[in-house]
């Protein structure tokens, strides 16, 4: 997959993003991914489905030991900001947006209070009305990470013994590997700050994202799997992902194979390029 490494200090922060396709004539499409350790299959997905159309731009959110402050460090605004200077620093004056979990979410932040930067949203399973249960229902299975492992590999083992985690392809297993740091003994530690990453989703949780919703006037699509995620109840419900995209004056929606998780995957992957493709090449 040919793409460039870049830095940039934005906010008083350094920033890493990754460029997918370098061509300047292109539309630009930013891609904003959520928090777990799965959250850069949502770029390369939207890259292998639709690098030949569009300038693909994929924000660092979750650190991995490259930004100052990945994601589970600090809230929505603040990211918001970054996007903005990170878009400045490009020179584009306007983008489209897309994002999956908490970058779908941080979609919706950008749509509202940055409008004039923002040509239409993607929106990846994110609701307007959160199951605001699921953080205290993900923290005993972080919480299980949150620690030293003697190698990669029973660091592996021990997520696969989580409930939620139940697709373990090669990709899958690629994207675990870069969420670890390897210590100069052997032993891997998990990047993420789970304590923090919990605090945010919480917060992330209590916003009041129906007001939000309403007031995005761009053409937005939402994305939601039909599958219910493995931990017993589902992150979207279908009815509140379809009374968000109601509460849009010009939202659509898209219902895939799979679940919060899966569908970036197994069959609901081609399903979402598909949709997004749709989406993004009206007129």
């Amino acid at each position: 997959m040919p793409y460039k490494d870049h830095f940039i200090t934005t906010n008083r922060i350094n920033l890493h993003y990754i460029e997918y396709e370098c061509s300047k004539n292109k539309p630009t499409l930013v891609l904003l991914h959520g928090l777990t350790a799965n959250a850069h299959a949502f770029d390369g997905l939207v890259y292998r489905g639709l690098a030949n159309h569009f300038r693909v731009i994929a924000p660092d959110l979750r650190g991995r030991g490259h930004s100052d402050k990945p994601a589970f460090h600090y809230g929505l605004k603040h990211h918001a900001k970054d996007i903005i200077g990170l878009l400045d620093h490009l020179g584009i004056e306007k983008a489209l947006i897309g994002g999956h979990s908490f970058g779908g979410l941080l979609s919706v932040y950008l749509a509202n209070y940055y409008p004039e930067r923002v040509e239409k949203v993607i929106i990846l399973d994110a609701a307007a009305e959160m199951n605001a249960k699921v953080p205290l229902m993900l923290m005993p299975v972080l919480k299980r990470l949150d620690r030293t492992f003697p190698s990669f590999e029973q660091y592996l083992d021990y997520a696969k013994a989580a409930p939620q985690n139940s697709n373990w392809d090669e990709v899958m297993t690629t994207y675990y590997r870069a969420d670890v740091r390897t210590l100069p003994d052997g032993r891997v530690r998990p990047y993420a700050n789970l304590t923090k990453m919990i605090k945010v989703s919480i917060g992330v949780a209590n916003q009041p994202w129906r007001s939000l919703f309403s007031e995005v006037r761009q053409p937005s699509l939402l994305i939601n799997g039909a599958d219910i995620y493995n931990l017993g109840e589902p992150i979207l419900p279908d009815f509140k992902a379809r009374e968000s995209v109601s509460l849009m004056p010009d939202g659509r929606y898209v219902r895939v194979d799979g679940n919060h998780q899966t569908m970036l995957y197994g069959a609901g992957a081609g399903q979402i390029v598909n949709a997004i493709s749709g989406f993004l090449n009206e007129s």
